[in-house]
């Protein structure tokens, strides 16, 4: 009885009860892993009486009518209970006239011609409606016709240009991308731009954000905004010149020396900003007032984490005292009050990075690129972080993200991310949802969702628990597809969607309907040694060689990953011998598939030959196999001797791309893409 009770309860709560592991084999989470997570999502679940309550609470919670309704352009919407048949009805858009009418006899509203946002004004209630096109914009659409386009995937923080501080920039990033779309480049995706903690500058990862909805000022280009006479004086009165000259000259990125270092010159900057330009000051306070009360609160959590910290309260505001536990909270209010000109200043580093991110998109499309800048969404937020504070009705608590166990990792993984809330997001109309894909749409020409998988479903972990004991709760897969199509045609960019890992059933097919390109990679295009030929490679998704999370595709012929995880004491002796004789076996059959398809030349260049003859709409080239690289970005796994998100470029990203090898790979790259529209 109890744990027929616990699975209703668990299905009503929206946790997958059985699903399909990487392997294909079929897999059901236990009532103990169930009892832990509904417990962890707030919903007591260890005697029949706490399961009938939380099950009255759930029931409760999903009869309360939407915030906020989604439907497909040109279709009919079935309200149902929300009304009567034949009732009147007024549709008010947010730009344009109303639209008056009568629903049919089965209570539906007629199809909407028109997307966009709308209320909806019935006798005895009203609604928010969100109308949305069938499909995202796609390649063609953006590239003056072109089907087949190829771009470019870098690091930011690992870009390299004079005077950069030791730190990838903006700046760095225009630069690269000028050269790129001389060569014939139509894209340039880069590693997440979010916002980081202002008060732990250490090294991590950029998928583990403060916030989704802020960027990371320490990427800013000042010179973009005030010019580089200006940044030279501010460097020379904060006495920096060569402190930032040594950062300079490392081999990877010294995230905390960078930081305090870009930091003193942002605070020189701002303190000077009153003497500025009166026409940037003007577009400072537009921009402030344009970011509202997100804007405000963001800011005001980045100088509060910082002061809370020096208290001695730590830097997680879950353990702060409760005045400043919410951002509405007494507390903060008088914060804000107190400390006027430190929040002031973090909008200015906001603003000066939404600047250079505007300026180097157009410098992009200035110089010939279709789509321009690709931006980079992690799936979560830090739970410590500034929007997880700002959002905690929207968000989960109590687990974290990660992945069940899978041909990657037989462990499982915990991310150690909050995500979003699928009661807490129908609860306040999408709120989170479609601010940060504004937020993320804002500048660049497309946006790259990691692990997309979570449109569907996320792998759940209460806290303190191994991966393996969490479970799959399911999300509104079709609203939100709805608003992503609608923000991403508003914005006119592209959606790419990081579709690898344990993949539900019929997922990519979903996003392939609504123009979401997945991805596909080489290394994974294969089955036993056996690579697919580029022909037999999908049109639905983009084509690459590696990821950051994989090895470069030279540090995969040679092992260099394997080496790295045995020197790390993740793999044994074994288990490292097992893996050079099946990485040795894949070698060998991309060397045949590479012959088999008429590519006579050396394996990293035939390989990216390769990748660029599939009917992919587009091709991203990591810069690691540009360069030829053996190293890759990011070894995941435990420890942190692998110098993660630290390793920089050896070249300046002005001229790296003139390097006659690496010109050489991106000509052939080219022909390539050119020959399928020819």
């Amino acid at each position: 009885m109890s744990d027929a009770l616990l699975r209703e309860l668990a299905g009503e709560a929206g946790l997958k009860l059985d699903w399909v592991d990487a392997d294909n084999r079929p897999q059901q989470a236990s009532p103990e892993v169930l009892r832990q997570v509904l417990e962890a999502l707030g919903l007591p679940a260890q005697s029949p009486g706490q399961l009938r309550q939380s099950l009255g609470q759930v029931r409760q919670e999903r009869a309360a009518p939407p915030s906020l309704l989604t439907l497909d352009q040109g279709r009919p919407l079935q309200l149902g209970p929300l009304a009567r048949p034949n009732e009147a009805f007024r549709l008010v858009p947010e730009h344009g006239e109303d639209i008056e009418g009568r629903l049919d006899e089965a209570s539906a509203l007629p199809p909407v011609a028109r997307c966009g946002y709308y209320r909806l004004q019935l006798a005895e209630r009203e609604l928010s409606l969100a109308v949305a096109p069938p499909r995202c914009p796609q390649v063609q659409e953006l590239c003056d016709g072109r089907r087949h386009a190829w771009g470019l995937a870098a690091q930011l923080y690992a870009l390299r240009e004079p005077g950069d501080g030791g730190l990838g920039d903006l700046a760095a990033l225009e630069a690269l991308a000028r050269s790129a779309a001389a060569k014939g480049a139509d894209a340039l995706a880069i590693s997440p731009l979010h916002a980081m903690f202002a008060a732990a500058r250490q090294a991590c990862s950029p998928y583990s954000p403060s916030s989704r909805l802020f960027f990371n000022e320490l990427h800013a280009a000042p010179r973009q905004v005030f010019g580089q006479a200006a940044v030279e004086q501010a460097i020379a009165e904060a006495g920096l010149g060569e402190e930032l000259h040594e950062l300079e000259s490392l081999p990877l990125v010294d995230w905390p020396g960078s930081a305090r270092a870009r930091e003193r010159l942002l605070r020189q900057l701002h303190g000077g900003f009153a003497r500025a330009d009166a026409g940037l000051q003007r577009d400072f306070q537009r921009f402030r007032h344009e970011g509202g009360e997100a804007l405000l609160q963001h800011c005001c959590f980045q100088a509060l984490q910082r002061r809370r910290g020096e208290a001695g309260d730590g830097l997680d505001w879950r353990h702060w005292p409760a005045a400043f536990l919410r951002p509405e909270a007494e507390g903060v209010r008088q914060f804000m009050l107190e400390q006027p000109e430190e929040i002031d200043f973090q909008q200015f580093c906001q603003w000066l990075l939404a600047r250079c991110l505007q300026h180097t998109q157009r410098a992009a499309r200035d110089a010939g690129m279709g789509i321009g800048l690709i931006a980079d969404l992690a799936v979560g937020a830090d739970p410590r972080g500034s929007q997880a504070w700002m959002r905690q009705d929207e968000l989960l608590a109590g687990v974290s993200v990660g992945a069940p166990p899978d041909v990657l990792n037989r462990a499982g993984q915990n991310w150690g991310i909050c995500a979003f809330s699928p009661h807490g997001l129908r609860l306040h109309g999408y709120r989170a949802f479609i601010e940060m894909l504004r937020a993320n749409l804002r500048y660049p020409g497309g946006l790259r969702i990691d692990h997309v998988l979570g449109l569907r479903r996320l792998w759940v972990i209460p806290e303190g628990a191994p991966p393996e004991a969490g479970a799959y709760l399911e999300y509104p897969l079709d609203d939100l597809l709805r608003l992503i199509c609608l923000e991403a045609r508003r914005a006119r960019a592209l959606i790419i969607g990081e579709d690898l890992g344990t993949i539900p059933g019929g997922l990519r097919e979903r996003l392939a309907e609504h123009g979401i390109l997945g991805m596909r990679v080489l290394l994974f295009e294969q089955a036993g040694g056996h690579f697919h030929a580029p022909a037999h490679w999908p049109d639905a998704a983009l084509a690459t060689t590696t990821t950051h999370d994989l090895p470069s595709l030279e540090g995969w012929r040679q092992g260099h990953d394997i080496d790295w995880r045995e020197r790390l004491g993740q793999r044994s002796e074994e288990q490292a011998r097992h893996d050079r004789e099946e990485r040795q076996r894949d070698v060998q059959g991309l060397a045949r598939a590479l012959a088999g398809n008429g590519i006579a030349r050396e394996p990293l260049d035939g390989a990216i030959e390769f990748v660029g003859r599939t009917p992919a709409p587009l091709v991203l080239l990591p810069l690691e196999d540009a360069l030829g690289s053996i190293e890759q970005p990011n070894l995941p796994g435990p420890g942190d001797e692998h110098p993660n998100w630290r390793r920089r470029y050896p070249a300046r990203a002005a001229q790296m791309l003139d390097i006659p090898a690496v010109n050489a790979r991106l000509e052939r790259l080219d022909q390539a893409r050119r020959g399928h529209d020819s």
